[in-house]
């Protein structure tokens, strides 16, 4: 190679060899620092679409969890209700049992039928007071067809698939005495209780079914909890196998390019002294 003072090429040289060397050893470093692989699209523009549709993903499925979570809470309110006016509905069963009887006297049909009115009265209150979110539950609200259908969103998109209706699922009609058909029952002769005694069978047969439908309801979002989690689960591995750094590799690569900056820096300093030769020349 020809001795010049005016074009250094090995200087040329050493310093782009510095500079690739140091953006290298910046990349990398950001990349430790972060812990991904994939910051921009011009890390990897395919992967990083890939990845944000998932994470988006991710995201509607974990918000679906809590809308099902709640949903669940909703339906556990509501059974909660039809547990109390079932209890009721036992109670004055037996009620009607007593007053059937001829034996008893008129005061004590009269307590009886005291207790029987205070206790419908109840079974109106808590119909007419259940309430989630200041939804209500047990007066018709959750009845199949109502104005206010309350519909979950569960997953990622808008079919069918992925919304639960509740009203649908569970068609809770109102569950007061008249719902239940118990307005006009009464224990204030054998007559009228043994007319309550066949009324009070057929509102617990229909509360045992309604019962059976918010279990089913219920164990389904259950269900889907789980599902959504796992699934969330799955998808957020995927991403980190996309979109992570590979931690081992890139200290490797880190390693590397450190020497690689402080050997180009010293080739460098000894290409600079390179023209200096040239006075050797004039001895």
């Amino acid at each position: 190679m020809a001795l010049s003072i005016f074009s250094n090429l090995s200087s040329n040289n050493s310093q782009r060899a510095l500079t690739n060397n140091q953006a290298r050893l910046a990349e990398t470093l950001e990349r430790v620092a972060s812990g991904l692989r994939i910051r921009s699209a011009s890390d990897d523009g395919g992967g990083l679409a890939i990845t944000e549709g998932i994470r988006s993903d991710v995201l509607a499925l974990r918000q679906g969890s809590r809308n099902t979570e709640d949903g669940v809470s909703l339906l556990r309110t509501a059974e909660g209700a039809l547990n109390e006016i079932s209890g009721i509905l036992i109670r004055l069963r037996e009620l009607t049992t007593q007053a059937a009887t001829g034996e008893i006297t008129q005061t004590q049909r009269d307590s009886l039928q005291l207790e029987f009115s205070s206790m419908l009265k109840e079974v109106d209150r808590i119909a007419n007071v259940t309430e989630f979110n200041g939804q209500k539950l047990t007066d018709g609200g959750l009845a199949r067809g109502a104005a206010n259908e309350i519909v979950l969103q569960i997953g990622v998109d808008a079919t069918l698939d992925s919304r639960f209706n509740i009203n649908n699922e569970v068609d809770i009609a109102a569950v007061d005495s008249a719902g239940l058909g118990l307005a006009s029952t009464s224990v204030s002769n054998v007559t009228n209780a043994l007319t309550a005694m066949d009324d009070l069978s057929s509102a617990l047969r229909e509360l045992i079914r309604t019962r059976g439908r918010v279990g089913a309801a219920q164990n389904e979002l259950i269900r889907a909890t789980r599902n959504q989690t796992r699934t969330a689960t799955d998808l957020t591995s995927a991403v980190s196998t996309i979109r992570d750094a590979d931690m081992a590799h890139e200290l490797a690569k880190l390693t590397r390019s450190q020497i690689l900056v402080q050997t180009s820096s010293a080739m460098l300093g000894q290409s600079n002294l390179t023209p200096q030769n040239a006075l050797t020349l004039l001895g």
